[in-house]
């Protein structure tokens, strides 16, 4: 009895750790890593960009980017343990002059300097950040979403079987609801 008990506080200690931040925005999930390549090829990902992860978990994406890309990179997550897992994981790398890691919730970090924005979340967290990216990003900036889309935005290149969705900031969306590029299909 007692080992049942046991395995049920377990279970329900596992589950609040990886599905609180549902609140926030998304549970935890990390992002495979040969989709984070995708991901990096898709954006076209270089050492002249600033990418941030929002929601960053344990920190595969900022490193990639980093590491891999030679681009800066700012993650942002609300979970404490994970931002300090991440942390560590960003210290032991060896890019932490490339890297900066924030705590806290991504809706209320500035996310102005990014010239590409990775976004593992649900769909209707991407919904609600459609209004912050479009008064904060600049024109140009790219949007890469993993497994979730934007409602009614047009996708600028996207992997069907990966669900990869990459969108551009253009210039006419600096007004409010704006127009996405044309939908390409990308095969890797």
């Amino acid at each position: 009895m007692q080992f049942l008990l046991t395995l049920a506080i377990v279970f329900v200690v596992y589950i609040v750790w990886k599905y609180w931040t549902l609140a926030l925005g998304a549970g935890y999930d990390p992002t495979p890593m040969d989709k984070v390549y995708k991901i990096m090829d898709m954006a076209q990902v270089n050492e002249n960009d600033i990418v941030y992860d929002l929601g960053s978990g344990d920190g595969r994406i900022v490193i990639t980017a980093a590491k891999r890309f030679g681009a800066r990179a700012v993650g942002i997550e609300a979970d404490p343990f994970r931002f300090i897992f991440s942390w560590l994981i960003v210290f032991f790398s060896g890019q932490s002059e490339k890297i900066k890691l924030k705590f806290g919730n991504f809706f209320k970090k500035k996310i102005d300097k990014a010239t590409v924005v990775i976004v593992f979340l649900y769909g209707p967290t991407n919904n609600k950040l459609k209004e912050k990216f479009l008064k904060e990003l600049k024109p140009g900036t790219r949007v890469v979403s993993y497994v979730w889309t934007f409602d009614n935005w047009e996708l600028e290149d996207c992997v069907p079987e990966d669900r990869i969705y990459l969108y551009i900031i253009k210039k006419a969306e600096m007004g409010r609801q704006g127009e996405w590029g044309a939908k390409r299909e990308r095969k890797f």
